[in-house]
């Protein structure tokens, strides 16, 4: 994970008219909260990482952090600052009994005191920020809680550094804690003239050494009836999808009417097909396949219309360890009668536990073959992403050109923000794929 570091200096200490104990703070008495004029409440379960512990659902929910009582676990949260200046920070929470508690912000360390009285805020301290970007807030406990319970909700951020552009995760309105923390996904569209018929898309994919973060979908060839491409499902699985969506709108793929029903025609061998849901509905297909960071490989697609109101979709995944090409599937779509159109890529985290961890990809050598066989190389795309980055809520999204290859990453917190809508344009030999069409499974 990339971060940029923040240089802190020791807030400035007025004189006080009662001497606490060193690096402890007094609790705000309940029902006397105030709220600054550069205020913001940080709702934790939007914007929080949990790090020591298996079952991390159990210990961060929309609520924030609850029952925590182990001290090998702590939790990471960010923000997003356009200005240098001040920040105080309190937290709002409770426990069983009183306990202390370390906030860290680039290594700057102070310690509070959670009371036992009930939800409340607490003083946590003041940093001063010397540069702009991402800044981590480190909460860890300070001695043994076991023998307590913790819950702790929000945040509030004040001073000089905060402003209405600082950036983080508002609110759950519209599942965006759960949004949120996946993080943004983040697409290159390929420009290509609408007079093409295109009947193959052809396009490879790298995904560099350490960058196969669990939870990552690295989308090659997407095109407007679907999408396929390369996972990480877990630390012993990773799978190679495609998926056809049905003409019919719906997250239920039970509600689909028959005449509308993806069909699936053929697959590969060991490839698993079925129905998904919830994006929209329609026919998936995956092959569990032990793809490796640092190789290249090939996805190749074709999309035939069969003159009777259906398009059929098949795609093929070339491994260049085994030196051919494998069948994933081919689907049969209903109330279709196209060729291939809106090539796309997309970079996407699904695991929310993984949205604080940096990924990238890299995408070459894009090309279609029209319907007389001809080959045409894709070598301009645009960069758009989703509603979580257009809201404002993340900001660690990137793409762009590296040598002669498309990249994009996002998550992690890194600083970089590429504009929506960027165009970038690849260079390249020109040397269309050397493909076997006849012998293809």
């Amino acid at each position: 994970m990339i971060m940029k570091q923040f240089i802190l200096l020791p807030a400035l200490i007025g004189t006080l008219a009662v001497v606490l104990p060193a690096f402890h703070t007094a609790p705000e008495v309940p029902g006397r909260h105030t709220t600054p004029a550069e205020t913001i409440i940080l709702p934790l379960g939007g914007n929080t990482w949990v790090q020591g512990a298996t079952e991390k659902r159990r210990l961060l929910t929309a609520n924030g952090i609850e029952n925590w009582n182990n001290k090998d676990i702590s939790f990471t949260t960010y923000v997003r600052i356009n200005t240098p200046g001040t920040m105080q920070v309190k937290l709002k929470g409770k426990a069983s009994q009183p306990s202390q508690l370390i906030m860290t912000i680039a290594g700057n360390k102070k310690t509070l005191t959670l009371s036992a009285a009930g939800a409340q805020w607490t003083n946590a301290g003041e940093w001063i920020l010397k540069d702009t970007g991402y800044i981590a807030i480190q909460l860890a406990a300070a001695g043994k809680v076991d023998d307590r319970v913790i819950n702790i909700s929000d945040y509030e951020l004040s001073g000089t550094a905060i402003n209405s552009a600082t950036a983080f995760v508002k609110n759950n309105e519209g599942n965006f804690f759960y949004w949120g923390r996946r993080g943004p996904s983040v697409h290159l569209n390929y420009a290509f003239a609408d007079s093409i018929q295109a009947e193959w898309f052809y396009n490879e994919i790298t995904v560099p050494a350490s960058q196969d973060v669990i939870g990552s979908y690295y989308m090659a060839n997407g095109f407007g009836e679907g999408y396929f491409g390369i996972q990480v499902n877990s630390a012993t699985e990773r799978r190679i999808l495609f998926s056809v969506w049905s003409p019919f709108s719906t997250d239920d793929p039970k509600s689909i009417p028959e005449d509308q029903r993806i069909t699936m025609l053929k697959k590969g061998a060991e490839v698993h097909a079925g129905e998904f849901g919830n994006e929209g509905s329609g026919g998936q297909s995956y092959l569990r396949f032990p793809w490796k960071a640092g190789l290249t490989y090939g996805f190749l697609l074709r999309g035939v219309p069969d003159g009777n109101n259906n398009t059929t979709y098949t795609a093929y995944f070339h491994d260049p360890e085994q030196g051919k090409w494998l069948l994933i599937a081919s689907f049969k779509r209903p109330k279709t009668n196209k060729h291939l159109t809106r090539f796309h890529s997309f970079l996407e985290n699904f695991n929310p536990d993984q949205g604080n961890l940096e990924r990238r990809v890299l995408f070459g050598n894009q090309w279609i073959r029209d319907v007389k066989g001809n080959w045409i190389a894709l070598k301009t795309a645009g960069f758009t992403y989703d509603n979580t980055a257009a809201k404002g809520y993340r900001k660690d999204y990137a793409g762009g050109v590296e040598g002669n290859r498309f990249y994009l990453k996002n998550c992690g917190f890194f600083n970089q923000s590429t504009p929506y809508r960027s165009s970038f344009t690849r260079t390249g030999d020109n040397k269309a794929p050397v493909i076997d069409f006849d012998k293809l499974p």
